[in-house]
């Protein structure tokens, strides 16, 4: 193991004494991806630590909170919580629907104790609002890792690509007729993009599925709460007692059309008795 380790970091020496102009283009195209993909993860990193602090806050607030609007009624906002944000669109659409205003004013808990409850057509509105804030907030938390995956895919083929271009300058050496040292020099040299390719790929491949995995468990802990937030409102402002429809009477319903004597229908006409 420790003779490979040294033959690969002797071939690495080699390969940089020769190094191409075309190699060192490839090799700073790598770096400057490298460093782009490494910022936006690093960013994105830092965003959800601070997301998920700022939901196990807000969780803690609003269980310990007397009632499911209290939050919403003292107006305590949770900065960098995708959870607030789905409890204040879901409070703000059943405020309306249950006092008609959606942002509460003084008058505001007064009229909420003195009204009634909602429909279960009305609630579907609130749960329509809460899975728009979902789907906002996975935006924003997975903005810019679009460049990260699109170094991913690029790194390698920038690495072939320079293995290639050396490859042909050595072949072009040997037909000018360069001995086997000269090609064994240029193939070492070749070989140096497709090694930084691959040591820029693993490691942000790495960052970017641990990234992703967060992102996931945030947006699962989002449809948590959501489920968690639409069961509570459901139990406490919602009517779900049958309306009994009365049927309507037949004047309401009208006569049936009856067609006018002497005009053909396309049908059988039958005689009428003579008394």
């Amino acid at each position: 193991m420790f003779a490979f380790i040294l033959s690969f970091i002797n071939g690495l020496r080699f390969g940089q004494e020769h190094i191409t102009p075309a190699t060192w283009v490839i090799l700073g195209l790598l770096g400057l991806l490298s460093t782009v993909s490494w910022a936006a993860l690093l960013m994105k990193w830092l965003l959800l630590r601070r997301t998920e602090k700022a939901n196990r806050r807000f969780l803690r607030q609003f269980h310990e909170s007397p009632h499911p609007l209290a939050l919403y009624l003292t107006k305590e906002q949770t900065d960098m919580s995708p959870l607030y944000y789905l409890y204040h669109a879901a409070a703000k659409d059943l405020a309306f629907h249950l006092v008609g205003e959606e942002e509460p004013g003084r008058s505001f808990s007064a009229r909420l104790q003195g009204a009634g409850r909602i429909s279960p057509s009305q609630m579907s509105t609130v749960q329509n609002s809460m899975e728009r804030a979902i789907g906002s907030a996975a935006l924003k938390l997975e903005m810019r890792l679009g460049y990260v995956a699109t170094v991913i895919s690029i790194a390698p083929l920038l690495g072939v690509l320079g293995t290639l271009l050396g490859l042909l300058d050595a072949f072009a050496v040997q037909g000018g007729g360069g001995g086997p040292a000269t090609l064994a020099e240029d193939v070492c040299t070749a070989l140096l993009s497709s090694i930084a390719a691959v040591a820029v790929v693993i490691p942000t491949l790495a960052g970017y599925n641990s990234v992703v995995g967060r992102i996931r468990h945030l947006i699962v802990r989002m449809d948590n709460y959501a489920a968690e937030l639409s069961g509570i409102f459901d139990r406490q402002f919602v009517d779900h007692r049958k309306v009994e429809e009365s049927l309507p009477s037949l004047g309401s319903l009208g006569a049936p059309a009856m067609p006018v004597p002497g005009t053909s229908t396309g049908t059988t006409r039958h005689p009428i008795a003579r008394a």
